[in-house]
């Protein structure tokens, strides 16, 4: 968030009571508030000049924002992302992905038989020397791959008909709220490089000159807030109890 200072701005006042010769020393005070960077960025915007009365949610300030911009974008993607991935899960299987996996098994079970039959043709001819022992030995790793390889098959195609299990939904669901919530996070760094009045006030000062790279936690725009001024006026205790709710002091400028 961007810092908040509240610092006073005083003038030396003198206060008396109306119906008392006492004087009663006090100040005039302001609540200073400067509004700072939270980013080494560009200054690249200066829309609103010094001393101007501004209001609450003006702008008084930009800053370059070109790569949080960037960031934001890539934060959304992955949201995107990550928002497809849980829907993909909770729909299951689509009924072209079982059948393609049904035609995998189909395949596989085809050439486990051929393998199969290769091997038993060549473990018979290898007894009357037609193939050597090494024919057979290729044969049957050969079968062995196929019968692998169906296994495997089986397994997709089970796993395509049981449909998604809860623990994959559960991370597919934690992987999209972290998204959320680093997009969330990626946005609110892109705010904050538009420097914007938090109270009504006066901008008092601009520290930066436009094109200047500003420095984090620096001060870029200082408000005087409030349409007037308040005294803080400090009152000796024999006064103090002869002040009550409305009566009216007078104030002065000290000489």
């Amino acid at each position: 968030m961007r810092g908040l200072w509240i610092l006073p701005l005083a003038w030396a006042l003198v206060g008396c009571e109306q119906q008392s010769a006492g004087l009663a020393l006090g100040t005039l005070e302001r609540d200073r508030i400067a509004l700072t960077a939270t980013a080494a960025e560009v200054l690249v915007d200066l829309p609103v000049a010094q001393g101007t009365p501004v209001e609450k949610g003006r702008v008084l300030a930009r800053l370059d924002d070109r790569q949080q911009r960037a960031e934001v974008e890539r934060s959304r993607a992955q949201m995107a992302q990550a928002a497809a991935n849980l829907q993909e899960l909770q729909n299951g299987a689509r009924p072209q992905d079982i059948a393609a996996a049904k035609a995998g098994v189909a395949g596989a079970e085809a050439k486990l038989r051929e393998a199969e039959i290769t091997l038993e043709r060549n473990q018979q001819l290898v007894k009357t020397h037609a193939v050597s022992q090494a024919d057979v030995d290729r044969t049957q790793a050969l079968r062995d791959a196929a019968k692998a390889s169906l296994d495997q098959a089986r397994e997709a195609l089970d796993e395509l008909q049981a449909g998604t299990r809860e623990e994959e939904l559960a991370q597919a669901r934690a992987n999209l709220v972290a998204a959320k919530a680093q997009l969330d996070y990626q946005q609110a760094l892109l705010d904050e490089l538009t420097i914007t009045a938090t109270r009504d006030g006066v901008l008092d000062n601009l520290p930066w000159n436009l094109g200047e790279r500003v420095t984090v936690g620096s001060p870029v725009a200082i408000l005087l807030a409030g349409g007037a001024p308040y005294a803080r006026v400090y009152v000796p205790e024999p006064y103090r109890v002869k002040i009550k709710a409305g009566d009216q002091l007078q104030v002065a400028r000290e000489a």
